[in-house]
């Protein structure tokens, strides 16, 4: 299956369990793998054939911008419902939600959920 790869998009978010991390939000990114047939796409140089990426960046921005999650977990499985109920020609996503410098105790520079999900998961 081909591959459209969206790395590092970033977003201002409310997810968190503690209440400052839902009043003051932080920054997220997300990183996508989109799996697709690119070969149809490829011969026709045909934007409809494929699937866009300004359009998909929306999609990710609307929900990680949008109603507060307790768990980034949940951010994630939203992004795969939203992509699957948008983008008919999309078969598969890998998607990454990443939240750098979380406010548990210890150092990191972050912490990431990874999900990997098909279209027949939600049929």
């Amino acid at each position: 299956m081909d591959k459209i790869l969206l790395n590092d998009m970033m977003f201002y978010g409310y997810h968190g369990l503690y209440p400052e991390e839902n009043k003051l939000g932080q920054r997220f990114t997300v990183d996508l793998q989109l799996l697709t047939d690119l070969k149809k796409a490829g011969h026709t140089d045909d934007m409809n054939d494929s699937i866009h990426y300004g359009h998909v960046y929306k999609v990710v921005g609307q929900v990680v911008e949008g109603e507060a999650k307790n768990l980034i977990e949940t951010v994630a499985e939203d992004i795969a419902k939203r992509l699957f109920t948008t983008f008919e020609a999309l078969h598969g996503v890998i998607i990454k939600v990443n939240k750098p410098g979380p406010p548990i105790p210890g150092y990191y520079e972050s912490v990431a959920v990874e999900i990997e999900r098909e279209r027949k998961d939600y049929e």
